[in-house]
């Protein structure tokens, strides 16, 4: 399949992404999957340079005619965005996990990013509160941190902010 066929399958409630031609489907997230969304979103938004974008899915990614992917947040400049899709690779791309989604979001996801040229690449995990970062160092991943908990990590890429696992699981309003 191609990105044109991609845009022709129904808005039945699922996520359909494309990588290398093959279509992956999966559920839209749960409320707790949001929950932490939202707190990284809040917290990148704030930090963020005016000349960078922070979004949340879900919106296409496209990275070629046959790789489109929706991740769950993306901070890139201003200027690649286009009315539909960001046709260019991210400076940043944070994924969620959920059940559904874990094995691509630590596998093939990451692939496709590097290969494109994303800088950065963060796992959320909410069960386990731990966060894992990479950043691309010669066309390759490299682990930059893993926190769990409390423990607070400040990124440097795309832009600093400082992120502690635990706090993003907390929900406005409510407790832990």
């Amino acid at each position: 399949m191609t990105r044109a066929d991609l845009d022709e399958l129904p808005d039945d409630g699922h996520r359909y992404e494309l990588i290398d031609g093959s279509v992956l489907v999966t559920p839209v997230p749960h409320v707790a999957h949001q929950a932490v969304l939202g707190q990284v979103l809040a917290a990148l938004s704030a930090a963020c340079p005016s000349e960078l974008e922070v979004l949340p899915g879900p919106f296409n990614v496209t990275l070629g005619p046959g790789t489109s992917l929706q991740p769950d947040l993306v901070v890139a400049r201003r200027d690649d965005f286009t009315e539909h899709d960001l046709p260019v690779a991210p400076l940043l791309v944070v994924e969620v996990l959920t059940p559904h989604t874990r094995r691509l979001d630590l596998t093939l996801k990451p692939s496709c990013y590097a290969t494109a040229g994303t800088a950065s690449y963060w796992v959320i995990d909410p069960d386990e509160l731990t966060l894992t970062a990479w950043d691309l160092v010669d066309g390759t991943y490299v682990e930059v941190a893993h926190v769990t908990g409390d423990d607070q990590w400040t990124a440097s890429l795309p832009f600093p902010v400082t992120l502690a696992p635990a706090a993003l699981r907390k929900r406005p309003g409510r407790a832990g």
